[in-house]
């Protein structure tokens, strides 16, 4: 929900995420995690969005009204614990609706305006749990300001994915599920 920071170190989460040692092991895979694995320097890069959805309790599709069922986005983790997140409505010259997009009704969501969101902000990574906590400190949606997030990504290779509970926009509970991979 993401080692080492050189071009080579990119490939470099595949094979430690392959390599044998005692105790933790990645959660997405079961592979054993090597003792130099470190979620902060894997999530270090540039993320390109190639999946969202999002799925009610009972598991039907409950696709976002503002970003609607494939956005696109890009998501960068720098060293220095900086951190910025953007998704667009791949339609998003032709959506004459997005002008009328409702306010963010629950946590751990931001709100599009016109068929586009942007935040960005600082993250920590507790590299126990595999826990990522971020503070927004600017956001399109001024509201979100100031909020603190906590998530747990999880990088393996060149994707990093992201599942959380949150409601739509239309406080449906939700489940939403982001898949990125690696562009940098």
């Amino acid at each position: 929900m993401f080692c080492v920071v050189r071009r080579v170190g990119i490939r470099r989460a595949a094979t430690v995420l392959e390599s044998h040692t005692e105790g933790s092991a990645d959660t997405m895979t079961g592979a054993p995690l090597a003792r130099d694995y470190s979620l902060g320097k894997a999530l270090i890069g540039s993320w390109e969005l190639y999946f969202r959805e999002d799925r009610t309790e009972s598991g039907e599709l409950h696709p976002d009204p503002s970003l609607g069922a494939d956005p696109t986005g890009l998501l960068v983790y720098d060293s220095g614990g900086r951190f910025s997140a953007q998704f667009m409505r791949r339609d998003r010259r032709a959506s004459e609706s997005a002008a009328r997009e409702p306010p963010s009704s629950g946590h751990n969501n931001s709100r599009a305006v016109n068929g586009y969101d942007a935040y960005f902000g600082r993250y920590t990574v507790d590299e126990a749990t595999g826990l990522v906590t971020q503070t927004l400190d600017g956001a399109l949606a001024v509201e979100n300001v100031g909020v603190v997030v906590t998530r747990r990504l999880q990088v393996t290779g060149d994707g990093l994915m992201l599942r959380l509970p949150t409601t739509a926009v239309d406080g449906t509970p939700v489940v939403r599920t982001l898949k990125w991979r690696r562009v940098a």
